[in-house]
């Protein structure tokens, strides 16, 4: 660059016809918070509780391998019962389901019983044990989450 540019584009930085704040980089976004993995010791302890509550209040209709019974009790594997909305599936467990459903064009007719007896805490595990059993992979359910759901129900 010869004097005469150098000059010019010295001018332009420190006269204003390019201002130096329109270079800013923008502000870096801010990163969401991290999500729970399998190596997460809350999410580790959560399923492991979750397994149990399976065992000894679930199996029996919905089977070992979430498979359920058809066409009496339905499966558990990758349907949006199990994966959509939280609070839908907080309130089956809190107050049952009665009327039939419908499931990858199967009809399951067994009544669930309302499980409300039951902790929020021993709900909120069994969910995230179940939303990531089975070939599922879906978001924790938390404590908070039944708890209000529950408070619904009162």
């Amino acid at each position: 660059m010869n004097h005469k540019h150098l000059i010019l584009a010295l001018t332009l930085l420190a006269g204003g016809g390019l201002s130096l704040q329109a270079q800013h980089r923008p502000a870096a976004k801010a990163k969401a918070p991290a999500k729970a993995t399998a190596a997460d010791p809350a999410l580790k302890a959560s399923l492991t509780r979750g397994a149990a509550v399976y065992k000894n209040v679930c199996i029996a209709c919905h089977q070992a391998d979430g498979g359920g019974l058809p066409p009496i009790n339905p499966p558990l594997i990758k349907t949006q019962y199990v994966l959509g909305d939280k609070s839908r599936l907080s309130h089956i467990v809190l107050a049952g389901l009665a009327e039939r459903i419908e499931i990858d064009g199967e009809e399951y007719k067994q009544p669930m019983p309302a499980q409300a007896h039951l902790t929020d805490q021993q709900i909120a595990d069994v969910l995230t044990y179940v939303r990531n059993s089975f070939g599922n992979k879906a978001s924790a359910v938390q404590v908070a989450e039944v708890k209000a759901v529950r408070a619904t129900l009162k």
